[in-house]
């Protein structure tokens, strides 16, 4: 029938898995179409903390089909670690997963050559996490990666072996040789062996065939819109494309399908590794947020660089992807803030511009903020829009008109249920 598609405006980590989480029972298929196991989807149900880097959010609702689609690339020691923590609760993988046949595999020679790729540019690294997504996309454009329905064909051992020794050539132009490859391929082949028992399918046709009888597909997208190897901060990127129309490439999709596009942001901005960052607080008050936000990589465990609200860049990211509906999550970080800020505009050789110029990074950029009032009130237990502190009414105002876009969820806390749903503006 329609696909609605959601995917994070910032530089990740905005809180999609738990969105997902809450919207997954509301369609018959939730799909991941890029990205892969540098992903960090946390969800947190009956007070325990679940993290999902390759298999969809809606994994945890019974009759909800979740399809990993050709556009992801799957780390099969990875998945095979994902799919064991999910069958320890009881939760029937196979049964309410498919996997693509076109999705790419990482192999353990592609986290390698990341490796020596990243330690190569020493001080200009960009902070990949090393999880060998970027070789793999590099392979998956140069037509040398295996894919999935690789693993079912009787070469599929000389096919390895063909793509492991042109990447064993390429550490040797790197001088990269601190490694034991031999180690690294006894779980990836068991890895290999886990996928090979699950649903390996054509994943285009299965979807598109649930459109034609009626059925409602939730698109989930990884990483952030500000990460867009094509309209992110680039070369501090990552190696997809994560705006709303990967997600008609990376599920084999007609982009007349799509519905609604759900976008993501958290009251304020933090960001993973290197790359220009505006606003970003390297103060006392940013290292408040990154604790009272528990703001540390899902994937990484790394400390994540915090600053205010980057709203041209948000304008830009929901401009991009033809934003519907704003959800604003973690806004409960700032309970006990005396007074926020946000950055409104740009300054640029002396001119002030909502526009984001061609480099973020340039010396001359200033942002340039306004400051509201804070609420000093715990939120948590309140569950209806109106009743929530005039400071955060009065804000979430201001980032409608600013925006133009309708937000229609306020995320109160971390909790599966602690969010608040706007009435005037549900569509859902």
């Amino acid at each position: 029938m329609y696909v609605d598609v959601l995917l994070g405006l910032q530089w990740g980590d905005e809180g999609k898995g738990k969105i997902v989480d809450y919207l997954a029972d509301k369609y018959n298929i939730v799909a991941r179409f890029q990205g892969g196991p540098n992903a960090g989807h946390t969800l947190k149900i009956n007070g325990e903390r679940f993290v999902l880097h390759t298999i969809p959010s809606g994994i945890f609702h019974e009759g909800v089909c979740n399809v990993v689609g050709n556009g992801v690339v799957i780390d099969p020691v990875t998945f095979q670690k994902e799919t064991s923590k999910l069958e320890a609760l009881n939760i029937d993988v196979r049964e309410r997963m498919v996997i693509s046949l076109r999705a790419h595999l990482i192999l353990p020679t592609h986290k390698l050559l990341d490796a020596a790729s990243e330690s190569r540019k020493g001080q200009a690294k960009i902070g990949s996490t090393l999880r060998g997504i970027g070789p793999t996309y590099m392979d998956h454009t140069g037509r040398n990666g295996l894919r999935v329905g690789d693993i079912l064909e009787p070469d599929f051992k000389q096919r390895y072996q063909a793509l492991k020794e042109k990447h064993e050539e390429l550490l040797g132009f790197y001088n990269y040789k601190d490694y034991d490859l031999a180690e690294l391929e006894g779980p990836w082949f068991e890895g290999i062996e886990n996928l090979r028992r699950l649903k390996l399918i054509n994943t285009e046709y299965f979807l598109n065939d649930a459109l034609a009888k009626g059925q409602t597909i939730l698109a989930e997208g990884a990483q952030g819109s500000m990460l867009d190897i094509n309209f992110g901060t680039y070369p501090f990127v990552t190696s997809s494309n994560t705006l709303t129309a990967s997600a008609s490439i990376g599920l084999g999709i007609s982009p007349t399908r799509i519905r609604k596009v759900y976008g993501i942001s958290k009251a304020y901005c933090t960001r993973v590794g290197s790359g220009p960052f505006p606003t970003e607080l390297d103060n006392d008050m940013g290292e408040l947020l990154r604790q009272k936000g528990s703001e540390f990589g899902a994937t990484t465990g790394r400390p994540r660089r915090c600053g205010w609200i980057d709203l041209p860049a948000l304008k830009y990211a929901a401009m991009l992807s033809g934003l519907t509906d704003l959800i604003i999550t973690k806004i409960d970080v700032m309970n006990d803030f005396e007074e926020i800020q946000a950055c409104t505009d740009y300054e640029i050789d002396g001119q002030k511009t909502q526009d984001l110029p061609y480099d973020l990074g340039r010396k001359d950029l200033k942002p340039v903020f306004r400051t509201f009032p804070g609420w000093q009130k715990d939120i948590g237990d309140i569950h209806n829009f109106d009743e929530l502190p005039a400071p955060i009414t009065n804000y979430v105002a201001f980032l409608e008109d600013y925006l133009k876009v309708p937000i229609t969820i306020v995320s109160t806390g971390p909790g599966r249920e602690e969010f608040i749903l706007k009435e005037q503006v549900s569509t859902l």
